[in-house]
């Protein structure tokens, strides 16, 4: 999602308004950004590791971490850098529209990892596709196909996956790809805006100068215990 506007960043990442906590705290992570146990499966691109994309997030990653307030966010580790292509099941959200319809809603994550893996072994070799950034965020970077024919392939892997996973999320048609460098622990103070927008108007800038094409694996079918390490059970290639 991009946050370009004062008003929809301050919507999305400060206090104006906020009754509750953000919507992680305590559930994927806890205050003091440890990363807390959240089992699941989901199909991603890892980030190459020692790649020149990767070095270049982690200079993206630190910039977002000296910002002031910049504490008040909970980072992913750098090897587990990746680019959601399709999500899978994760404990905790079990409602129709994100579980396979012939398993219970009550199926152990270990159930679901387990159909998900015998289907994908008829499941084509997705076809190559290339991403490339386009925004920076206080959570990472936005990325969409480096060309149209790009992003029409990986629209068209996304429609695919529906019938293995046997399920389509309620944002299917306007998922926002990204990745992710950071969650939000607390809110940022009212005026936070006046700071970020243009640091990461900046930052925006110079990865998109710097990284033209995303150095990305294939697709990967992967397993986790929580938001640190995605273990790649399946490859889609």
């Amino acid at each position: 999602m991009a946050y370009q506007r004062n008003d929809a960043f301050a919507e999305n990442f400060t206090e104006i308004g906020k009754s509750a906590p953000p919507h992680y705290l305590n559930r994927r992570f806890d205050a003091d950004g440890t990363f807390l146990l959240e089992p699941g499966n989901t199909i991603v691109s890892h980030v190459v590791d020692g790649s020149a994309t990767q070095q270049a997030l982690v200079r993206v990653r630190e910039a977002l971490k000296a910002l002031p307030y910049g504490d008040r966010f909970a980072y992913t580790p750098v090897s587990s850098l990746h680019m959601t292509v399709f999500q899978g099941t994760i404990e905790g959200r079990r409602q129709p529209a994100y579980w396979p319809r012939e398993l219970a809603p009550q199926a152990p994550i270990d159930e679901t990892t387990a159909f998900f893996l015998n289907r994908l072994k008829a499941f084509p070799k997705a076809s190559e596709f290339r991403m490339r950034p386009v925004e920076v965020t206080p959570l990472g970077v936005v990325v969409t196909g480096a060309t149209l024919t790009d992003e029409q392939k990986i629209r068209a892997l996304r429609d695919e996956l529906t019938a293995p996973f046997s399920y389509s999320h309620p944002d299917h048609d306007s998922y926002t790809f990204h990745i992710t460098l950071a969650y939000l622990k607390a809110w940022l103070p009212t005026g936070a805006e006046g700071i970020y927008l243009p640091a990461l108007a900046e930052l925006t800038q110079n990865l998109m100068a710097e990284v033209d094409v995303l150095e990305l694996d294939v697709p990967a079918f992967c397993t986790f215990n929580d938001m640190t390490e995605f273990k790649p059970q399946h490859y889609l290639a």
